[in-house]
């Protein structure tokens, strides 16, 4: 019983490791696919989080929904916040449903609540409060699927593309946010204002992405972590088999670990309880997930997704459709930049030199803006291109436009796709769907509150407003050296019985080589 026991302690020797880099093409082929499937629950994010806004401003939605412009602020700040506060509520009701139920069965649950809340949302109930309410079950089917996509990533990736994989959730995002600036324009311009189907159309083609996500959901195995915290071995077995499309030795090493982590975990303390999350290292890990997702709130990327034509009009003025134009090609550099970060380079790179990295680069963008901004402020250039007759965009505003391009393309390159798979491998599988759960509500918390007072900050503050983000970028650049531990390379079991505290990718891996150098002479 002791060898059986210490078999499944033993750890994957460097050999073993150097074949894991070359898994089957079959299997990285799954993986890709499982990873794409989960995380057009991104895509789901970022189309409604850009399709409301247009939505709104539709004279054939007001008109239906009887407000005039008086109460269109109102009507903006209800729409929004309402849906964020369904998806906050629900990260802290999908831990519980995810470990009962499962990733594979929330996913599809979640999936399915969205697409309530956008069938109701579509249809012309002529009632803003019937279509609040079903903001509220949108949200509630989001902010559950933006908890379970990244515990499911992270726990069926292999480690070498656990980063990549994981990151899809934020590339998928700014695909949703692109297609969304597009559909807006199309209906506005191709159909007629006093058609309902101005808004309906839009608003429906929401429930493409949920059903996607649902059925594509049904193609996919139960994550083999979540089988083997169950005492389901055999079907945990048959998970990974799929997943890596292979039951060589290495896969069976792979199993004898995952199995090792997760009944340590059970056996070290039975009953979970809160106060668990309270211990030093727990409590660590738990405060990490929630300051980094409000660190890339803080970076003004999302109040830039919400508010461009606002943020773009204080850097080229308010005369024409420039700003509009601006922001569209604002969503293609999102793009492009998260899609070469994902496909080249998320594996690449260490995971606190992309985010110091990008905190740093992101401040000098931001701060330079606020000075460029305050020298030449838009409204006076337009006047006084208006007084000459001229039509070229001003040379400072060229400038100012750049700079928000880098750091957008710096943005989508660290803090927008890193922190998905960075929060999800930090914790044990003991702790993992609430230490994720609390990450992303802290999300939608600080997304909402940014979203509720980033327009008064731009009436208020005017170019004070990219300082403000310039300062806070550079506080998270100095923090994430202080405190973030380096992740890149290392199993969750690794990640998880290890001291959480700051260290370079080369001495997490150093350290990670010793330990299991140092378990197999204990072994041997």
């Amino acid at each position: 019983m002791d060898e059986e026991r210490t078999s499944l302690l033993r750890p994957r020797s460097e050999s073993n490791t150097n074949i894991e880099m070359n898994r089957p093409l079959l299997g990285k082929v799954r993986a890709y696919w499982l990873g794409s499937v989960v995380c057009i629950g991104g895509f789901l994010f970022g189309y409604d989080s850009g399709i409301v806004g247009g939505v709104l401003t539709l004279s054939s939605f007001q008109n239906d929904y009887r407000y005039d412009k008086n109460a269109g602020t109102r009507t903006n700040s209800l729409s929004v916040g309402l849906q964020q506060l369904g998806a906050f509520v629900a990260c802290f009701l999908a831990w519980p449903i995810t470990d009962k139920l499962g990733r594979k069965k929330s996913l599809i649950l979640s999936s399915v609540v969205f697409a309530i809340g956008a069938i109701i949302q579509t249809v012309n109930t002529h009632s803003l409060t019937a279509f609040y309410i079903a903001r509220v079950i949108a949200g509630l089917g989001l902010g559950a699927a933006t908890v379970v996509v990244p515990m499911f990533n992270s726990e069926m990736m292999p480690k070498e593309m656990r980063g990549q994989v994981g990151s899809f959730f934020q590339w998928f995002f700014t695909f949703g946010i692109f297609v969304s600036y597009f559909v807006d324009y199309g209906v506005a311009k191709g159909i007629p204002e006093t058609r309902s189907a101005q808004w309906q159309i839009p608003i429906g083609l929401q429930l493409v992405p949920a059903a996607i996500l649902g059925f594509g959901t049904l193609t996919l195995p139960e994550s083999t972590r979540w089988l083997t915290k169950k005492g389901r071995h055999e079907e945990a077995w048959e998970s990974l088999q799929w997943i890596r499309a292979d039951s060589s030795q290495t896969t069976v090493q792979e199993m004898d670990e995952i199995r090792n982590g997760v009944i340590a975990e059970v056996h070290a303390t039975e009953g979970f309880r809160f106060k668990e999350l309270l211990q030093p290292d727990n409590f660590k890990r738990v405060f990490a997930s929630f300051a980094i997702f409000t660190a890339q709130q803080a970076t003004g990327a999302t109040a830039f997704a919400y508010f461009g034509p606002q943020y773009f009009k204080l850097i080229v003025g308010s005369g024409g459709d420039q700003s509009l134009l601006i922001t569209a090609i604002f969503g293609a550099v999102k793009v492009v930049a998260c899609g070469i970060f994902v496909l080249w380079f998320s594996e690449r790179l260490s995971r606190r030199q992309v985010l110091i990295g990008g905190a740093v680069f992101m401040a000098a963008c931001q701060i330079t803006t606020a000075a460029v901004v305050k020298s030449f402020p838009a409204e006076q250039q337009q006047q006084q291109q208006e007084e000459t007759t001229t039509t070229t965009v001003r040379p400072a505003a060229i400038a100012t436009i750049a700079l928000i391009y880098l750091f957008v393309v710096a943005y989508n390159f660290s803090w927008g796709p890193m922190p998905w798979p960075y929060v999800s491998e930090i914790f044990s599988a003991r702790i993992r769907e609430p230490g994720i759960a609390i990450g992303v509500a802290s999300q939608w918390l600080w997304n909402f509150v940014f979203s509720l007072t980033t327009p008064y900050m731009i009436d208020s503050l005017g170019w004070g407003t990219f300082l403000l983000w310039g300062i806070f970028d550079l506080a998270i650049a100095i923090l994430t050296f202080l405190f973030l531990k380096e992740t890149r390379g290392l199993s969750l079991e690794s990640i998880a019985h290890s001291r959480f505290k700051a260290k370079s990718s080369r001495d997490s891996v150093k350290s990670d080589n010793v330990s299991q150098e140092n378990a197999g002479e204990t072994t041997s």
